[in-house]
């Protein structure tokens, strides 16, 4: 008697088949996904906003992920090692990998492709220009004390090429269509297929309504989407040597960033009056100078990026803003490419430039720097923060360099910008990552029994 009531109370808390096929992530099955951005993404370090940095990373990443404790963990790699203090160990899988991502590198910082993610790089020796591969292995030599190499190494910009074998946990497998990598060295992802649709965001709302996609990117931030940090980060850089001395004072007067970022910016959005974002650096109130004593009329012209519809409209405002203090701005919109060379030569009055920034200040503060045209402050602020050993240390000494420096280099902080992903309740396991991408290598969506079941050994 005894024997058989302690079978029936197993019986009753022993889970069923069914409760255990709905507590496993399934295997299989196709996602459908909007977004707005890009039909095609470009080469990793043009192709920067949150969501191209998004479709990109579906394809192709860069050898580590920076995890929400801080740590780098591999991704691309192999592994990360440190073998001396100053040199980093990169073991890829095959010695193509490696090759391609040495020459991935190699251009941040040549002619012909002039990118600010080469202060990633600046604390290597010859600043990243002569990595090279031995095999299936990167040996990179650090001029510094640089602790944070690796968590830099895991920005989104430091991906290899298109077209690398097995470089990010999807692969293309016809148009709008990517497939399962089973090579990719994390494991594959728990998805299948990925069902990917480039509109506007017109177009996004029409879909969610018709429930033709599980998940949009680029949607309105409202009470049911995910958001991630806001690390895109948007600057007015100017020329010193083209424009009068005052005219930080007379462009710090004419504008107010709350307005200029709640009515002309596509959320989700928040005003940035200093050199790092809000996700990165807590903000102390500024006090909006008063405008300078008027002199003569002048004409600037400003570029931005022709690809951003942001930038028009924020350019028209600051034209707007600007005239008030006797500026006749012309607008110029350029392709990516084309202003990142412009920006490389010096070849500018005014410049609107968008940066993707790590989640990590020290690796963001080198972005901003170079981005403001003084990367001989690299040489100076990235070895004294590298000379910290401790991670909380360093992140609150480039928190105070930047506050510091702010009124030094020319670039004016404006807004920065994060990604929202709306997703279908039967999706389950998507993520936004401490860069503020939505991470879909773990996500599975629920059969229509909503069992979550594989059916799969």
């Amino acid at each position: 008697m005894k024997s058989r009531t302690a079978l029936v109370c197993l019986a009753l808390l022993a889970p069923t088949t069914a409760s255990l096929a709905a507590s496993r992530p399934r295997y299989g099955g196709e996602l459908r996904m909007a977004h707005a951005g890009p039909a095609e993404v470009a080469e990793p370090a043009l192709a920067d906003t949150p969501i191209e940095a998004t479709l990109l990373g579906l394809l192709s990443r860069p050898v580590c992920h920076v995890t929400p404790d801080g740590d780098a963990r591999p991704a691309l790699a192999r592994a990360l090692s440190r073998p001396v203090p100053q040199a980093v160990r990169v073991e890829l899988a095959t010695p193509a990998t490696a090759t391609a991502l040495a020459r991935a590198w190699t251009r941040l910082t040549g002619a012909d492709a002039p990118s600010p993610y080469r202060a990633l790089l600046y604390p290597l020796r010859a600043e990243g220009r002569q990595v090279t591969a031995s095999g299936h292995t990167l040996e990179l030599a650090l001029a510094f004390p640089w602790p944070d190499l690796e968590r830099a190494l895991c920005h989104p910009a430091l991906a290899p090429l298109l077209g690398t074998a097995a470089s990010g946990p999807f692969t293309a497998s016809g148009k709008g269509a990517l497939a399962a990598q089973l090579a990719w060295p994390e494991g594959r992802p728990y998805l299948d297929k990925l069902a990917l649709t480039a509109t506007d965001e017109r177009g996004l709302t029409r879909m969610w309504t018709a429930k033709q996609v599980q998940v949009e990117l680029g949607a309105p931030a409202e009470s049911n989407t995910q958001v991630g940090p806001a690390l895109y980060a948007t600057y007015l850089a100017f020329s010193p040597r083209k424009l009068p001395v005052d005219f930080r004072q007379a462009f710090e007067s004419a504008i107010d960033r709350d307005d200029l970022t709640r009515l002309f910016v596509r959320g989700p959005a928040v005003p940035m009056p200093h050199l790092l974002p809000p996700a990165l650096l807590v903000q102390p109130a500024r006090v909006r100078p008063t405008a300078p004593a008027p002199t003569a009329a002048r004409t600037v012209t400003l570029v931005y990026d022709a690809a951003l519809e942001d930038q028009r409209a924020v350019a028209e405002r600051i034209q707007v803003k600007l005239h008030d203090r006797g500026y006749t701005v012309a607008l110029e919109p350029q392709p990516r490419a084309a202003l990142r060379s412009r920006w490389a030569r010096g070849d500018f009055e005014l410049m609107l430039h968008a940066v993707l920034l790590p989640p990590v200040p020290g690796p963001a503060l080198a972005i901003v720097l170079d981005t403001a045209g003084r990367k001989d402050l690299l040489g100076v602020e990235l070895p004294a923060l590298g000379a910290l050993p401790d991670a909380s240390a360093r992140d609150a000494r480039a928190r105070e360099r930047a506050l510091a420096l702010a009124s030094s280099v020319p670039l004016l902080p404006l807004y920065a910008q994060g990604l929202a992903a709306r997703v279908a309740p039967e999706v389950m396991g998507l993520t936004m990552d401490p860069q503020g991408l939505p991470s879909l290598d773990g996500a599975w969506v629920l059969p229509a029994d909503g069992t979550g079941a594989s059916g799969r050994p």
